[in-house]
């Protein structure tokens, strides 16, 4: 079977540490080792002892235990560590679906199960987020989707690129739909705490239906990127099947990430953490809609209700990979093309970043928009 690369990953891979403005990435603008040691109130000499050496192969236990107290019916025993929610997403389509199952996926989203799926061969269904409706749950979609051959229904939620955050009735349509068929439910949640429009926490789907596994990590709504660090919490005889393909990818995580994320996760640091992070969405989303409205008519957007994300609309004659490349190689700005979702004449654009930076990567991006409405 050809091999299909993944798209999104390939735009951030080949371009994103080639531009002055990188408006790309996913998350918000990262920790500092030092701001995260100064929130916990330790030093940098407590960690200076630690052992380079591998640590428990599923996750640290006071790490999993961290874990576990974020959700309800959770024990350590239902978690993995995993490098980053990736390798969670890449071991639970490769242990879940065979070749001739099922997945059943949201669109627009990040594609990562769904490319994993289509690599092993797995017969993918979509069901669609309306933008017409604020990227309301189309639920008829879903259901024509969901058929007596799904093995797996995934969605992410709150959404990439969208910010959507499913509600109440839509999370319910959802699990009786994986419930009608027998059906696994993968929710990816790495979004969860980076609330825009609300103070708490959007719901998890973990402990609606039996066979629900949630994913998370500290990338997004923990500005922790680079320590690599995300879980998977499910059914404990689920767990060792994961452990054990586990061992054929990464083996484990790092030691410094399992101190560091169980720092991370302590209660009072976590509220920091998440304070900081909806201070930057928040703060950052106002600075782009005014940006945005520099060309009126261009630009609309409905506003996410999470994530550091915008999923914009824009309204000129030209395709979004190509007006990306235009952005990259003449003002040195890089967002991700919406087609890269299936969405074209959208741009997926992050602005959870300093002000200053986010004003002079904008004011670029207004520029070209000068240029292209000029006809050059």
């Amino acid at each position: 079977m050809e091999f299909a690369p993944f798209a999104l990953e390939q735009w951030l891979s080949d371009w994103e540490q080639t531009v002055d403005y990188n408006f790309s990435e996913s998350g918000v603008h990262p920790v500092v080792l030092k701001e995260l040691l100064e929130m916990a109130g330790e030093s940098a000499d407590n960690l200076l002892d630690t052992p380079l050496n591998y640590p428990e192969v599923n996750g640290d236990t006071l790490l999993r235990e961290r874990i576990a107290a974020l959700y309800e019916d959770a024990s350590p025993e239902r978690i993995l560590v995993t490098v980053g929610a990736s390798e969670a997403n890449f071991l639970l389509a490769n242990t879940l679906l065979d070749p001739g199952d099922e997945l059943a996926v949201m669109r627009p989203t990040y594609m990562q199960i769904e490319g994993a799926a289509r690599n092993r061969g797995v017969a993918v269904r979509e069901f669609g987020l309306d933008e017409a409706r604020d990227w309301a749950l189309d639920i008829d979609s879903l259901n024509a989707a969901v058929t007596p051959n799904t093995k797996v229904i995934a969605v992410v939620n709150p959404n990439n690129p969208s910010g959507k955050i499913l509600d109440e009735a839509e999370m319910d349509a959802i699990v009786a739909a994986a419930d009608r068929v027998g059906a696994w439910i993968i929710a990816d949640e790495v979004y969860a705490g980076a609330e825009r429009e609300r103070n708490d926490q959007a719901p998890s789907f973990q402990g609606r239906h039996e066979n629900v596994i949630a994913v998370n990590g500290l990338s997004k709504a923990y500005g922790l990127p680079g320590l690599r660090l995300g879980w998977i919490v499910a059914p404990a005889p689920l767990i060792q099947d994961l452990w054990r393909r586990h061992e054929f990818t990464t083996i484990s995580t790092t030691m410094l990430g399992n101190r560091l994320g169980e720092i991370a996760l302590r209660p009072a640091v976590r509220s920091q953490l998440i304070q900081r992070t909806r201070r930057l969405i928040r703060d950052g989303f106002s600075t782009l809609e005014e940006m945005l409205a520099v060309h009126p008519g261009v630009f609309s957007v409905v506003p996410p209700m999470a994530s550091a994300l915008s999923f914009v609309r824009y309204d000129l004659p030209i395709g979004s990979s190509d007006l990306v490349h235009r952005l990259r190689g003449e003002k040195s700005v890089f967002v991700i093309p919406g087609d890269c979702f299936g969405v074209d004449h959208h741009l997926r654009i992050s602005s959870a970043l300093p002000d200053d930076y986010l004003r002079g990567g904008l004011t670029r991006v207004n520029d070209l928009v000068g240029d292209i409405l000029a006809g050059r």
